[in-house]
């Protein structure tokens, strides 16, 4: 193989593994190119590499991926979603997409290799894991040639989705709140994944074969923290509070509902389900293959060494939901008191001067800013310009009371300067709001 020469597409090439996979590829000679819906994160994360962008889940029919796959020698499909909601389908992402990628790879002699998960089987009780098993059957049955590689816990020097929900749990300061304490885990190196992707690249391991990609020992949820907290720094535990199902059950409830708003956390419901199940795999396949063991958690060079960066990401992961929660709040209630108290807060503009009428519209009108402001940063495709606005929002407010009402700003209970912080605030959720 002559690597300078061949055409590898990584679809999902800007997501946790793919990103990776991409770079990796990109660093050993080889023409990368990537497949994303969102033009803006791809060039941000992978600026040297070509794009093409469109949305997996609707390329559902072979022809939407003909010319794609006619173009490039390998593709090498990253591309999942967690659970239902938002832009997410599962079934078009894991199947409906694959079955179409399948057919027209098969067309052109394309190589195939999937990204899929450990448990992923027909008869799993998570739609997650049964579509990525329906998509990794076809793909069994219909691919020319392919390799399909099941990672366990994909673990690196950076983080998403359940990594970075290690990293969240392992900031919490003195104690140790856990769920699902015992789950069963077998983690993965991203390291030794994408060494295997270049092996499968190359043709340096047998084709048309599944390969569960774990490490041999198998860990408990509450020793996977233990092991994360130890790697950023931070002091052990001094109390472990096992978290009730009850309570377990709400917050993946909760977290489900936030999901048709957009925000992907890794507590939804299909998240519970896999770590109750056990993230666990057959590492024999694989170490018979290439006579190698992937590298063990407790590894020195399983991960590089923590930073003061990834020990600051921990902690402000862990704060974003309150912060989020408390601008929503905040801007929320301001709005619903200045409706409820409007004949008071026009007052304050009746006594400069204003007509009743034009004081009460003004402060109806910014009274539904407040409250759209509020409600806008719940919704995470809003939530980004939800943060300017509250910012531009609060610098008017400013403005205006050192034009109209200066005698606010002597105020005892000092109302103009309790906006200084939440303008500092929006701007902290702002950056916490960049996941990639």
């Amino acid at each position: 193989m002559n690597i300078s020469d061949t055409k590898i597409l990584v679809i999902g090439a800007y997501g946790f593994i793919g990103a990776h996979i991409s770079a990796h590829l990109l660093a050993e000679g080889f023409q990368v190119s990537g497949l994303g819906r969102d033009e803006n994160t791809a060039r941000k994360v992978l600026p040297n590499i070509n794009w093409y962008i469109n949305d997996v889940s609707r390329m559902t029919n072979s022809e939407d991926w003909r010319e794609v796959a006619k173009a490039y020698d390998i593709i090498i499909n990253c591309a999942g979603a967690l659970q239902d909601g938002g832009k997410d389908s599962l079934e078009a992402i894991h199947f409906h997409a694959v079955i179409a990628l399948t057919d027209a790879c098969a067309e052109h002699d394309t190589k195939f290799i999937q990204i899929s998960a450990v448990g992923a089987e027909l008869d799993a009780n998570t739609p997650f894991m049964r579509t990525k098993a329906m998509g990794d059957k076809y793909i069994g049955d219909n691919a020319k040639e392919y390799v399909i590689f099941r990672p366990g816990l994909v673990l690196a020097k950076n983080s998403y989705g359940g990594s970075t929900l290690l990293r969240m749990l392992a900031a919490f300061p003195l104690i140790q709140p856990i769920a699902l304490k015992d789950a069963k885990i077998q983690c993965t190196s991203i390291h030794d994944l994408t060494h295997a992707v270049q092996m499968a690249v190359t043709g340096a391991i047998a084709p048309n074969f599944i390969y569960d990609l774990v490490e041999d020992n198998v860990h408990s949820l509450g020793d996977v923290v233990a092991e994360t907290r130890s790697w950023l720094g931070f002091s052990p535990a001094k109390w472990q509070f096992p978290l009730p199902d009850w309570m377990v059950f709400l917050v993946a409830k909760l977290a489900d509902v936030l999901g048709y708003l957009g925000w992907r956390s890794p507590l939804r419901t299909n998240a519970i389900k896999v770590l109750q199940n056990g993230i666990i795999g057959d590492a024999a396949p694989w170490r018979d293959e290439t006579e190698k063991e992937l590298r063990p958690l407790h590894h020195a060079n399983f991960i590089a060494p923590a930073s003061a960066e990834d020990r600051l990401f921990a902690r402000m992961s862990l704060l974003m939901p309150i912060i989020i929660f408390t601008l929503s709040l905040f801007w929320f209630i301001s709005g619903i008191i200045g409706f409820w108290q409007i004949d008071r807060a026009a007052s304050v503009l009746t006594t400069v001067g204003w007509p009743e009428h034009s004081a009460k519209l003004s402060v109806g009108f910014w009274s539904i800013v407040d409250i759209a402001l509020g409600i806008g940063i719940l919704i995470r495709k809003f939530a980004k310009a939800a943060c300017w606005a509250m910012i531009y929002v609060s610098v008017i407010y400013l403005i205006s009371a050192a034009m109209i009402t200066p005698h606010l700003w002597s105020d005892p209970l000092g109302p103009m300067v309790k906006v200084l912080p939440a303008i500092v605030l929006a701007l902290i959720a702002r950056v916490t709001l960049e996941n990639r």
